[in-house]
């Protein structure tokens, strides 16, 4: 028996389960939080980010290879005690374009820049 994939809503993993290509597996699906966010998917050939920042209400569905990725970023904010809030940011870098996301909760945005980071490391 598989395990469950992480994710934080159905309809999400749904709408990256539709997409995938032949062989390819979902790691994980989180929803990202803050304006013009949508969710960031890992699959274990590409990240996958919907975008609802376009004009006309129109929504992106980018589709990142790892091998396009130069950089990855945790990015916490840590209050004057040094313990983190209730959310974590995410970096990712591809050529000159900057992907930021928000999650709730550290620990997904932990795992997103593991995964990365795995996948773009690796010889």
């Amino acid at each position: 028996m598989s395990q469950p994939i992480p994710h934080d809503r159905p309809e999400q993993l749904a709408q990256v389960q539709s997409g995938l290509m032949q062989g390819e597996q979902i790691i994980a699906v989180y929803d990202a939080i803050g304006a013009g966010t949508g969710f960031l998917g890992l699959t274990d050939r590409r990240v996958i980010i919907q975008d609802k920042s376009f004009v006309g209400k129109k929504v992106a569905i980018t589709s990142i290879p790892y091998s396009k990725i130069t950089s990855v970023s945790v990015v916490s904010n840590k209050s004057i005690a040094g313990s983190f809030f209730s959310s974590g940011s995410i970096a990712v870098n591809v050529g000159t374009h900057v992907y930021e996301m928000d999650f709730r909760g550290e620990q997904k945005s932990h795992h997103v820049h593991d995964v990365i980071l795995y996948y773009i490391a690796r010889p």
